[in-house]
């Protein structure tokens, strides 16, 4: 775990789904992999040709620009409009072939629930990123649940994290994004004035409450 800033008034946590909410790399490679398998299927490739376009293209733009770009991102440099990237995710992810209730995460978002609003951003759509959530046994802990299909937008992109805040009717410098990508969940929220904690998983995300700064009862007004 890494804490880059936590907002001196906290009042709505922002939580990345996809290994931040569960450690399982069986899992999020499949998601991963199983585009990419489609896409070579619709580009008449080999999977292993496809692998390889696909990470040339996301090593050179990381490269050249400096920071990751997504999937979805990636597929639509390569002609798949994020709306069909969003068809695939809804119809090849599902969750309950590798996750589970996860009882200690639901403590936790229990605990962070009692002092913060919560709210779900993710580069899926809502539907599979609902599987997760209800397979984890912690879908009710999150009303509001931003997806690719939401704005259009992978990210890091502003809108849905604008989206999220405005959402829990609070300030971004009242938001802490919470994520296991520095690119993707925490570099854009630190531009926008929001805190930003990097995690390795869920094992991470179950000390939260622990921390400096969100422990405190004196976080919130």
């Amino acid at each position: 775990m890494k804490i880059y800033a936590i907002p001196e008034i906290l009042t709505c946590i922002v939580f990345d789904i996809d290994s931040t909410l569960y450690t399982n790399q069986d899992y999020a490679h499949e998601q991963v992999d199983v585009q990419i398998r489609h896409f070579a299927t619709l580009m008449h490739m080999t999977d292993n040709d496809a692998r390889e376009a696909v990470n040339t293209f996301r090593t050179e733009y990381r490269n050249t620009h400096g920071k990751s770009i997504s999937l979805g991102n990636t597929l639509a440099h390569f002609g798949i409009p994020i709306s069909e990237s969003v068809k695939w995710r809804e119809t090849l992810i599902e969750p309950a072939r590798y996750l589970k209730k996860d009882e200690r995460l639901a403590s936790t978002l229990t605990e962070l629930a009692k002092r913060y609003k919560l709210v779900a951003v993710t580069n899926n759509p809502v539907l599979p990123a609902r599987k997760t959530l209800t397979v984890l046994g912690v879908d009710t802990f999150f009303p509001v649940l931003i997806g690719l299909d939401t704005t259009g937008f992978s990210k890091p992109h502003r809108k849905p994290f604008i989206l999220a805040a405005e959402s829990a009717r609070t300030p971004l410098s009242e938001c802490l994004s919470v994520g296991d990508r520095y690119d993707i969940d925490i570099a854009l929220p630190l531009e926008l004035g929001m805190g930003g904690v990097l995690v390795d998983g869920v094992e991470d995300v179950y000390l939260l409450p622990e921390l400096p700064g969100i422990c405190s009862p004196f976080a919130t007004p």
